[in-house]
């Protein structure tokens, strides 16, 4: 064939290759309002747009998240900051490239419990709970890993000094944790929205007792983590990802009532009503933000709780989980 001809061949050629091909990721999240920046992602179309197509699996646990990581049926996960600490330790390379909210979690009390956390100290409150029913006040609570499990832990145990054998903490999925508070099967919740809002409208004498930074101060709680294998070769396609990830966290913070219908499709349970999701998006108890940089510090104080505590098996690298260059890079770009 003829130079000439060739190259004109080879012209014709490139221009029928899209310049930006679109991409499919395999991205895991929990079903809960921690991860709405997801949902509004998926929602309002962003990704597609962005020649982005985001294949999401819905998990109930992090412990299945960490293995699809770990086997490459992932690419990228909303998950917790200690899940994400759990999976380095089993040897899964991933890195930390945005984080979603922070000081969201909140403990919750009913009966008999509620009625005498109102009139003394908690940590008197279940001593005197203990005396009177003749056993331990239960809480319900996520998996051991989770942020709000550690954080339940962290307050009984740094915050009001008790032990751990003074309470019984029961681990449920977020469905199981609002019925079992609902039906008044526990004396006490630590959990995040939209739980905390329903439970506060629909459950009775139950009220939330202390949140946030009064149970560890400015703690990190869903973060988004890439694969160090597509960032490595993908880059442009994380910054992408993180630059909507932040436009989602504005949106949340500008126009809740917006997002609603997002977040009801991907929440998982259908018993939360749109008027409860809408609540609870304007809950004092989220608090959504993007820069991972802004949890870096708290997520030493987790990390370290845990060592202590040994849920921990041995320590982790926290300057090799996070890559802040992604998202400086992306606010960057996205101006």
């Amino acid at each position: 064939m003829p130079r000439a001809l060739l190259g004109l061949l080879l012209c014709c050629l490139t221009l029928l290759i899209p310049a930006h091909a679109q991409v499919t990721l395999e991205v895991g999240y929990l079903p809960i309002l921690p991860v709405a920046q997801l949902f509004v992602i998926e929602g309002e179309g962003w990704a597609r747009d962005s020649n982005l197509e985001l294949t999401l699996h819905n998990y109930n646990d992090d412990l299945p998240m960490i293995q699809a990581l770990q086997t490459g049926e992932l690419d990228a996960a909303y998950m917790g900051i200690g899940s994400a600490m759990q999976a380095r330790i089993q040897g899964v390379a991933l890195k930390v490239v945005a984080a979603a909210v922070k000081d969201h979690v909140g403990v919750v009390v009913r009966g008999d419990l509620a009625r005498l956390a109102g009139r003394m100290p908690m940590d008197d409150a279940i001593a005197a709970f203990a005396r009177e029913q003749g056993r331990k006040p239960v809480f319900a609570a996520l998996s051991e890993l989770s942020v709000p499990s550690t954080v339940l832990r962290f307050w009984l145990t740094q915050r009001l000094g008790l032990d751990l054998a003074a309470v019984e903490i029961r681990t449920m999925d977020p469905p199981e944790l609002l019925q079992s508070v609902l039906a008044a099967e526990v004396d006490a919740a630590c959990a995040v929205e939209p739980v905390l809002t329903v439970v506060q409208a629909e459950g009775g004498d139950a009220r939330v007792l202390t949140w946030g930074a009064q149970l560890l101060s400015n703690h990190p709680g869903i973060v988004l983590v890439v694969t160090e294998d597509l960032l490595e070769n993908h880059a442009s396609v994380v910054e992408n990802l993180v630059r909507l990830h932040i436009r989602a966290t504005d949106l949340l913070v500008r126009e809740p009532q917006r997002v609603v219908p997002h977040v009801q499709q991907f929440l998982g349970d259908r018993s939360v009503s749109a008027e409860r999701i809408a609540e609870a998006l304007r809950s004092p108890f989220l608090n959504y933000l993007s820069d991972p940089r802004r949890i870096s510090a708290s997520t030493v104080v987790m990390h370290d709780f845990r060592l202590v505590e040994g849920t921990l098996e041995e320590p982790v690298e926290l300057a090799d989980l996070f890559e802040f260059s992604v998202y400086q890079a992306a606010t960057r770009s996205g101006r």
